[in-house]
């Protein structure tokens, strides 16, 4: 039995709610279960100097942990002066995950940066980042659209991610934190609308995994974020 009660395969309570942020061209709270995530995207005519003149666009992401999201006080990272090696990873997998639901050369010469400010973590912050950020960047696609800025929709597809694992024994999907912390394995998926894999991520944390249990975790996660991506049309 998962602590919470859920069926092996099912997803905490989900909600997104549009707006959250009146300047930003994008943004909404995505929250799933107690873990919580303010996303928002922002739109510049510019791209990264390696992009320059090569009529491409660019999605990019930065993602920070609020002090008080957890149960102890972390330290601002501004305050140390650098980032951990944990939120470069973490944005670094939100920009790739989200630049591969897009077609950058309808984007047009412009960056896109979707910040992920995390309010609650209770696990799974970067894949709820992920599923928000998504959303943040539809609607700033939509108001280039909407003034003529681009001709063509240069998103090509929903993409989704969810956090997995094995938990005593049994491969569950959508760990909360009282379960990625004893999980004998861990990991996230991020997929497309029409069910391709963006990016796998499972590691064993105390115990190794057979091919039998990622298949189920694999399966879990298909169904998961279509499950995901019905929350991100109805918020849209």
């Amino acid at each position: 039995m998962r602590p919470s009660g859920r069926n092996l395969g099912d997803l905490r309570p989900i909600s997104i709610e549009t707006g959250a942020m009146r300047h930003a061209e994008g943004s909404c709270v995505i929250r799933m279960g107690d873990t919580e995530v303010l996303c928002s995207a922002s739109i510049e005519d510019r791209t990264p100097p390696f992009l320059r003149n090569t009529g491409l666009g660019w999605v990019t992401a930065e993602y920070g942990m609020l002090p008080r999201a957890t149960t102890t006080r972390n330290r601002r990272e501004a305050a140390s002066g650098k980032q951990t090696g944990r939120t470069v990873e973490i944005q670094r997998l939100i920009g790739r995950s989200l630049r591969a639901g897009i077609d950058r050369s309808a984007l047009g010469e412009r960056q896109i940066t979707i910040d992920c400010d995390v309010l609650n973590a209770d696990g799974g912050t970067r894949c709820a980042a992920i599923t928000g950020g998504w959303v943040a960047l539809r609607l700033a696609v939509n108001k280039l659209l909407k003034a003529g800025d681009i001709a063509t929709d240069p998103i090509i597809d929903h993409v989704a991610a969810v956090s997995c694992g094995i938990y005593a024994g049994q491969p569950v999907i959508d760990l909360d934190y009282a379960e990625d912390s004893e999980a004998g394995a861990d990991g996230n998926f991020v997929l497309t609308g029409a069910g391709k894999l963006i990016e796998v991520q499972m590691s064993a944390e105390g115990a190794s995994f057979s091919r039998g249990q990622m298949e189920a975790l694999l399966d879990g996660a298909e169904a998961a974020t279509q499950t995901l991506m019905q929350a991100q049309k109805a918020a849209l």
